[in-house]
């Protein structure tokens, strides 16, 4: 914080606006920004595994792991991202609960579910009602990503199981000809050739998920959009030294340009990894390529 900006009301111009924007609101919405940065450096990574899980097991030559990666692809994709985010997250948390409630409180002898309430022993609480305030906004993070992770892995899973489907059966079948065992040939042969088929749909889901972080409020999290909103609404004399009308045009403008800056970003990364995982291939892309290097 400036030194000058002690006394607000004798500010005008620049100085006014320097001070404004270093108030602690506006740092926890420049933290916002990072805490969706972080959401997405680790949901990315998180959703392609389960992805990737559930691609593989609807691939399996076993019927019940077939069945439930299926079951997981269609219902996820099925359900409204919404509705997913309010109800999912609920029932998460009280699952964990009721496992540490079973744990921890094994003699009570009260009903968990009373009516509407869910009720457990004080101890099975998650955080508990004394942890400080980082622990809650930790766990409810965590429940984020985790939600976040298991709806855009659906996804991801539709997706991959596609590209796996795209690599030629016969060049798997001449990797099987040549004593390969089933292991050696998704190592070497199918999880290598897939990413050319998949990349397309998985740059799609990335700028989705970009463009889905603003349900972060839903899950409690303050996020950047409940920051500019929060910010940009009427403030009065009253309650602020910093008093103005309704800017929240002007924060949703900073959020577009900056959710804009983003995905162009993106996109060029993504450019340069299809180019980079195509060359050589024998694909529409790969093609392009060698046509404009003759």
């Amino acid at each position: 914080m400036f030194s000058y900006c002690t006394d607000p009301a004798a500010l005008s111009g620049f100085n006014w606006l320097s001070c404004y924007l270093t108030t602690g609101k506006h740092m926890n919405l420049y933290y916002s920004v990072g805490t969706v940065l972080l959401l997405l450096a680790i949901t990315a990574p998180t959703a392609l595994a389960f992805g990737f899980g559930g691609a593989s097991a609807a691939r399996s030559g076993v019927a019940t792991l077939r069945w439930i990666g299926k079951a997981y692809i269609s219902i996820v994709r099925g359900v409204p991202d919404i509705a997913f985010f309010l109800f999912f997250v609920i029932a998460l948390d009280q699952v964990f609960e009721y496992i540490r409630h079973r744990w921890k409180c094994p003699d009570w002898e009260e009903a968990i579910y009373q009516g509407n309430d869910f009720v457990v022993c004080a101890q099975a609480k998650l955080p508990l009602g004394n942890a400080p305030q980082w622990q809650h906004e930790t766990y409810g993070f965590i429940l984020a990503v985790l939600t976040f992770a298991i709806v855009f892995g659906a996804f991801a899973a539709n997706v991959l199981f596609g590209a796996m489907r795209a690599v030629p059966k016969a060049q798997l079948e001449t990797a099987a000809a040549y004593g390969m065992t089933q292991r050696q040939i998704n190592r070497r042969v199918l999880i290598p050739q897939m990413w050319v088929y998949a990349l397309p749909g998985l740059s799609n889901l990335w700028m989705v998920l970009i463009k889905a972080t603003p349900l972060l409020f839903l899950l409690g999290v303050e996020d950047i959009v409940y920051w500019a909103r929060e910010l940009g609404g009427t403030k009065t004399p009253q309650f602020t030294d910093y008093p103005h009308g309704d800017w929240r045009i002007w924060y949703f403008a900073a959020l577009l340009i900056f959710y804009l800056l983003f995905t162009k970003v993106s996109e060029v990364v993504l450019d340069r990894i299809m180019a980079r995982l195509t060359h050589g291939q024998a694909t529409a892309a790969g093609e392009a390529q060698r046509k404009a290097a003759a």
